[in-house]
């Protein structure tokens, strides 16, 4: 086991517009209060793992969830690289509109299919697909050879980002995608083997429970 890489993926916390309902995509929002606090008990959870690296988008919401754990953690000092290819999924012309009145003027069913389809991109922006093409790439160049070093790494990162990630990592298909949720602030854990492939995974405030 100690050979095997580890890989903590966390969701970052509640930003102002999830708490207002809000497309936020590349909109770079900050943690609201209860965000702040997410971010602060995902922490608590990782105070044991000592990180080699951690990667994180170009948008605050991650930043600002990172730099929380790691102050938890007492890891002020882990090497940070921030990219873009991490970022949420672009919502396009949906970015800062309500969901709820999105979902009144274009109708239930077809914002589902923005929000959680697979290749259904929204106007003006990227579907899952999309992100997904842009995140595998940067963990296959920039995050896999450290986890196939045996490093402990941690992402932090967002819904969309992430579900793109968890996605290639426990091979789910195109069609059981959309039933993918990823909590905020609840920090997933893999072990990664030497060949790149996942052999456990699980959250680990249910692993402790």
């Amino acid at each position: 086991m100690s050979n095997y890489g580890e890989l903590i993926l966390v969701r970052h916390g509640q930003s102002q517009w999830n708490l207002e309902n809000r497309f936020t995509g590349w909109t770079d929002i900050p943690l609201t209060e209860a965000g702040i606090a997410e971010a602060r008990h995902a922490g608590e959870l990782l105070k044991d793992y000592r990180f080699d690296k951690a990667f994180t988008s170009a948008l605050v919401r991650a930043q600002e969830t990172l730099r929380y754990i790691l102050e938890v953690t007492g890891q002020t000092d882990v090497p940070i690289e921030r990219d873009a290819a991490l970022n949420e999924r672009h919502y396009g012309d949906l970015q800062g509109l309500n969901k709820d009145e999105t979902a009144e003027k274009y109708g239930k069913e077809q914002v589902h299919l923005w929000r959680r389809s697979y290749d259904v991109q929204p106007p003006g922006g990227e579907s899952l697909k999309d992100t997904r093409a842009r995140v595998i790439p940067y963990y296959e160049k920039h995050i896999l050879p450290l986890l196939k070093e045996g490093k402990k790494v941690l992402v932090v990162a967002h819904g969309n980002s992430l579900r793109g990630l968890v996605m290639v990592l426990d091979n789910i298909s195109e069609r059981d995608i959309p039933e993918l949720n990823i909590p905020t602030g609840a920090p997933l854990r893999y072990l990664i083997d030497e060949n790149g492939n996942a052999v456990e995974r699980g959250y680990l405030e249910m692993l402790e429970s």
